[in-house]
């Protein structure tokens, strides 16, 4: 399962769905510095649409956006040096820390809503609470927080892993699966959810609040962090993400109209999952909790035997932007 063993091809085919370049936008051949972003999924988790709404272009140099489904793609992608900036779970990198390459450092915690992951039901599911789904069967995001959540979720009615049959599979995929009443339950997060809600009547049956942290880790690549050029474009990158996300939790009822004509759902259930935020994002720098924090995940899939061996996640961070994060407007 380490992400090591994740298969090229997949990669490839479900990875990075597309590279887009935005300046904003300079042409490819500016001979403008640029900098290889991640974005994963749709919605509120795409940078591209909130800097567009908020005004805000990098100023000197260009962003080269590649798309994916999940955190632990990016995380390969850093790995195998085709990114210098990307955004993840806390999950992903833990996964990467058992493997042989660690090609990254974490340089920053995005801290967000849990309230958008979740575990949902189809329309006419009698399921009413997660004991509910024992036999059942529950499909899941490998090695992400939707794995996470749905171990500890199934641990806090005294079940276990065992207990249900979990479906490994990738959001598109699972978001198939369940429409087609394939999967009793779906542990998932961002967009799909509005989604799902919108056209099929999904319901939820269990969101992630009390479980997961709400830290979403900013990770750069180790050669990016080392040319001093590169280093200064991320610096520059983080504070105007931070600027971004500053007009976001003033503009809400602008943000949820704009992510539901992006997603394709009605505006009312985007401005229904905003108003159960456990938080709106915000840039936060490196700290001995959020260490802390991460390494609490990596004991529980150790436990679960999920990982090969016990990670100390304190070699993949790197403090050295803490001072450079400017606090949200």
């Amino acid at each position: 399962m380490a992400v090591d063993r994740l298969s090229r091809r997949a990669f490839i085919g479900t990875g990075a769905v597309s590279c887009l370049l935005l300046a904003g936008c300079g042409a490819a051949g500016s001979g403008r510095p640029k900098l290889r972003v991640s974005v994963t999924g749709k919605g509120e988790g795409d940078t591209r649409l909130l800097f567009k709404a908020a005004g805000i272009k990098p100023e000197g140099f260009d962003l080269v956006y590649s798309e994916f489904q999940s955190g632990h793609l990016v995380v390969e992608a850093l790995n195998g040096g085709s990114l210098d900036y990307g955004g993840m779970s806390e999950i992903p990198p833990i996964f990467a820390a058992a493997s042989t390459i660690q090609s990254f450092r974490q340089i920053a915690v995005a801290h967000g809503d849990v309230n958008n992951q979740v575990v949902l039901v189809p329309k006419g599911s009698k399921a009413k609470t997660i004991a509910d789904l024992k036999g059942k069967r529950v499909g899941y995001v490998r090695a992400t927080t939707s794995q996470y959540f749905l171990i500890r979720m199934l641990e806090e009615v005294g079940l276990s892993w065992d207990d249900i049959t979990p479906v490994a599979m990738g959001v598109s995929d699972g978001a198939a699966a369940f429409s087609q009443g394939a999967l009793d339950a779906w542990a998932i997060y961002g967009f799909p959810i509005q989604r799902a809600m919108a056209t099929e009547g999904a319901r939820i049956l269990k969101t992630a609040y009390g479980i997961l942290s709400g830290n979403y880790l900013v990770s750069a690549h180790v050669d990016a962090l080392a040319d001093p050029d590169k280093a200064r474009l991320i610096g520059d990158y983080l504070a105007l993400v931070q600027k971004a996300y500053g007009w976001a939790a003033a503009h809400q009822d602008e943000w949820a109209t704009i992510i539901a004509q992006d997603i394709g759902v009605p505006r009312d259930y985007v401005v229904d999952q905003f108003k159960r935020k456990s938080a709106t994002y915000e840039l936060r720098p490196v700290t001995a909790a959020a260490i802390a924090s991460q390494q609490q995940v990596a004991d529980l899939f150790y436990r679960q035997k999920l990982l090969p061996k016990a990670v100390d996640v304190r070699p993949l961070w790197d403090a050295r932007f803490n001072a450079d994060i400017p606090k949200r407007g």
